[in-house]
């Protein structure tokens, strides 16, 4: 007997978290796009609001309270060899408290803050599409 199972579309929320004209990025480990460099985030739950997803996946992953959570921009984010597709959608928010802690060390080797303009490679997939859009969330209101 065959099963089929049906490809679905997910919801991830990304938070671009700024410090001090620094971004927040973690290295990437036991999921797709290991080894590659991402902001905090993971997926949207049934009946949560982007702010809401935002709060807790940083905190989750980072031990950090963040505040000034908005919404930026979306992108749509196709991993062939893994046969997933997301749209991720992009909140920016600021430092508010806390000690930056590897608190998901199966998910995240390490996190650190950085300068936009010297972001390390290789880029989270869901990265790379969103610098198409040419934007600096650091310069962004």
């Amino acid at each position: 007997m065959q099963v089929f199972i049906e490809k679905q579309v997910r919801v991830g929320v990304g938070v671009i978290l700024v410090k001090d004209g620094k971004v927040l990025l973690g290295k990437r480990k036991g999921s797709h796009g290991e080894g590659s460099w991402a902001f905090p985030g993971g997926h949207l739950e049934f009946g949560e609001s982007f702010e809401e997803c935002a709060v807790r996946e940083v905190a989750e992953e980072t031990g950090v309270s963040i505040k000034n959570i908005r919404k930026m921009i979306f992108t749509n984010d196709l991993f062939p060899i893994e046969e997933k597709h997301y749209v991720t959608c992009y909140m920016k928010a600021e430092y508010q408290s806390g000690e930056v802690r590897i608190l998901e060390p199966h998910k995240c080797e390490t996190w650190e803050w950085v300068a936009w303009n010297e972001l390390p490679e290789p880029l989270f997939i869901p990265i790379q599409n969103l610098l198409k859009e040419q934007i600096d969330p650091t310069n962004d209101p």
